[in-house]
């Protein structure tokens, strides 16, 4: 076969595959239909683990890389799961006849939500400066007469419209889904003492995520039982892992979650920039650890700069994780200059044993 056949039989392959994995979704929606009508859980780590095993010794019989093979996979089978994940969200149909507000909703997280909201059978009214169609331009214009209402603004502005709405006492659900609860705590206090039914609601996840397997929201508990189940019930038919924390606790937590790791790639890419060294050469020469850490610090840069900000300025705690991060770059920076060997090895010790944990919860979640 000269090369123009060669090619063309390839065509022929990739066809057959994208048919193939047509194939393997429509099957994928028959599974969670099965799994709804007989109580099992969408996802079985179990059930994972036995097929990937097997793709790995099939793959070795067929001389096909191994590692290739399962990447593969475990595409499909993500693929798969978002699928059935979608399905059962729709089909448990906790929002019909029910209605949610969802103030800012024009915006990214704001989209996110009404379109979550919106597959379970709610039907969203957006409120949002931003217009568009059927879109009201002020929240206030609103009777408040919702299920559940969702602030889903900007942190500027989300206590302001915390406290108005604890003026209001409207009799729905309601929670916002801001990063930090520092900057909103005296609004939602207000809400508290108010009497209205409030929570507050961390999701920990992009808003380009599909499947919410493996991602966590957290439920910060302000002492209304009956807001804080339903809010959780909201997520009770996809896959995510559900956290409840205290005001305090999420914020001193979140402190290290996100404000230390925002914290070390901007320093990592801000070294870089600064160090007078060419990116596309330093990629060149690029380890694997390099690689990784570049990718999630190119990630980050990409990210709005006032929201990074906030995450690091308005945290009460966030101070607590950036001078850890100053003692512990001080701290190796002195072990180095001393070249104290033995006390870089008891840091390296102490790390293992630390990630430790981190890897023995997710083994026993497989």
């Amino acid at each position: 076969m000269n090369l123009d056949e060669l090619r063309q039989r390839l065509n022929v392959l990739d066809r057959q595959l994208l048919e193939l994995v047509a194939e393997r979704q429509a099957i994928s929606r028959e599974v969670a239909r099965v799994k709804r009508s007989t109580g099992h859980p969408t996802r079985d780590y179990a059930r994972e683990r036995e097929v990937l095993l097997a793709v790995r010794g099939r793959a070795q019989e067929l001389g096909v890389p191994a590692d290739v093979a399962e990447g593969i996979m475990r595409l499909l089978i993500r693929s798969s799961l978002t699928t059935q994940e979608k399905l059962t969200v729709a089909d448990q149909g906790a929002g019909s006849g029910k209605r949610a507000l969802v103030i800012g909703g024009a915006g990214k997280i704001g989209s996110w939500f009404s379109q979550f909201l919106a597959s379970q059978g709610f039907a969203v009214d957006v409120a949002d400066p931003a217009g568009g169609p059927g879109t009201l331009a002020d929240w206030r214009q609103s009777p408040l007469d919702h299920d559940y209402i969702v602030v889903a603004t900007p942190l500027g502005h989300t206590n302001a419209i915390l406290l108005e709405l604890a003026q209001r006492r409207p009799a729905g659900v309601v929670f916002d889904v801001g990063s930090i609860k520092s900057p909103l705590r005296t609004g939602l206090m207000a809400l508290r003492d108010a009497g209205v039914r409030a929570c507050s609601v961390h999701p920990m996840f992009g808003v380009d995520t599909e499947l919410l397997s493996g991602r966590h929201v957290i439920f910060i508990d302000l002492g209304a039982g009956d807001a804080l189940e339903r809010a959780r019930a909201l997520f009770a038919s996809t896959m995510a892992e559900q956290v409840t924390t205290g005001l305090e606790e999420h914020d001193r937590l979140i402190a290290y979650v996100l404000g230390l790791s925002h914290a070390v790639n901007i320093a990592f890419f801000t070294a870089l920039a600064r160090s007078g060294e060419s990116a596309p050469r330093l990629v060149q020469l690029s380890s694997t650890t390099f690689d990784a850490q570049f990718d999630v610090a190119s990630r980050v840069a990409q990210e709005s700069p006032d929201l990074y900000f906030e995450i690091q300025k308005l945290n009460d705690y966030g101070q607590e994780s950036l001078n850890a991060l100053g003692r512990a770059v001080e701290t190796l920076r002195e072990v180095v200059r001393t070249g104290d060997a033995r006390r870089f090895a008891q840091l390296m010790t102490e790390g293992r044993e630390y990630t430790q944990g981190r890897r023995s919860v997710t083994e026993r979640r497989a």
